[in-house]
């Protein structure tokens, strides 16, 4: 793939290495000379100087047509501007904007940035999902919040514990992508048991997924026998 890093320095330098171990093509882009120097010798690769808003710049380090752009300066605005200008003149398949102020999330998604991440924003959405499914579980949402990746772990008293997937009336609007059984992954299938430590990690909409949980640890009603009378 193509890349193009623009901006940043300690987040810039580790996406570099993460990147670099694969076979990508990394174009990086700094603002800042002292950054330039230190990605350079630390990554052994060539880095461009200059503003990656800039559209002379951007032209200058050939990004055209890449696959991701992603800029992580510490100015919103900037970050915005570089991967507008990505999208709209360089083709860029995808942007990734971060941004400090969490209100720029939805607002530069909404004017045609793919991705953009805040981690205050992360940081609350997780407090919220925390606290409102009442640590049942942990949460990680996917792919500009369409899909919500819930992992939860299977006690004792839970509905789904000690039941195979085939008699358990699983949610349709859910699925299961695997269940950890330490040490082992578990791709379920119908006939797979569920048992109490199991962890799940499970797919779902964020709208539903309060009542994908409520389903899986709903504690069974009690067996009431009957009495003869």
């Amino acid at each position: 793939m193509k890349i193009v890093i623009a901006d940043g320095s300690h987040a810039a330098d580790y996406i570099i290495k993460s990147f670099k171990k694969r076979s990508n093509k990394l174009i990086v882009i700094n603002s800042r000379k002292e950054t330039v120097q230190y990605l350079a010798r630390s990554n052994k690769i060539p880095v461009f100087y200059g503003y990656p808003f800039k559209q002379a710049v951007l032209e200058e380090a050939h990004i055209e047509d890449c696959d991701i752009f992603i800029s992580l300066g510490f100015r919103d605005t900037d970050n915005f501007v570089s991967c507008l200008l990505a999208k709209k003149v360089f083709n860029a398949k995808k942007t990734i904007c971060v941004v400090a102020n969490p209100k720029n999330v939805d607002l530069y998604r909404s004017l045609g940035i793919d991705s953009v991440i805040s981690s205050t924003h992360i940081l609350a959405q997780s407090i919220v999902a925390e606290s409102s499914l009442e640590n049942l579980s942990k949460s990680m949402s996917l792919e500009n919040d369409k899909v919500v990746l819930s992992e939860i772990v299977i006690k004792d008293e839970y509905a789904i514990a000690n039941k195979k997937l085939m008699d358990f009336n699983f949610p349709k609007n859910a699925t299961i992508a695997c269940v950890y059984r330490k040490p082992t992954v578990i791709m379920p299938n119908g006939k797979t048991m569920i048992k109490p430590g199991d962890k799940l990690f499970v797919f779902s909409t964020p709208k539903e997924q309060k009542n994908v949980i409520a389903a899986i640890v709903e504690k069974p009603e009690p067996i009431t026998p009957k009495v003869e009378e």
